[in-house]
């Protein structure tokens, strides 16, 4: 899969509120899947472990079984590569655009 692809594929994981609260609570602590589907009772097991498959086919993170259980650990490493990729650079363009517009008007 191309850097694109992959990049395509974190966005897609992040762009459904489910995921993104799945995200949250994994970033506290792993959680089996149980654990998330008493945590999100709006949604069904079945929903919950679609959720999931998006997220871990993303690389946003990965499960271990241990013994009946799944637990689920979050993996930040691709969130901090979008952030490297993207945030980073044009928030640093922005920052760069205000720092010349406050000398402009002091000027």
């Amino acid at each position: 899969m191309s850097t694109e692809d992959e990049n395509d594929a974190i966005f897609k994981a992040l762009s459904h509120r489910a995921r993104r609260q799945i995200l949250d609570l994994l970033k506290a602590q792993p959680r089996t899947t149980g654990m998330l589907c008493d945590l999100i009772p709006e949604l069904d097991r079945c929903t919950v472990m679609q959720h999931l498959k998006v997220l871990e086919d993303a690389g946003l993170l990965v499960a271990e079984r241990r013994g009946r259980e799944r637990w689920n650990h979050l993996d930040a490493l691709p969130i901090h590569a979008i952030h490297e990729r993207w945030i980073g650079p044009y928030a640093a363009y922005a920052s760069a655009m205000l720092s010349r517009l406050k000398q402009q008007v002091e000027a």
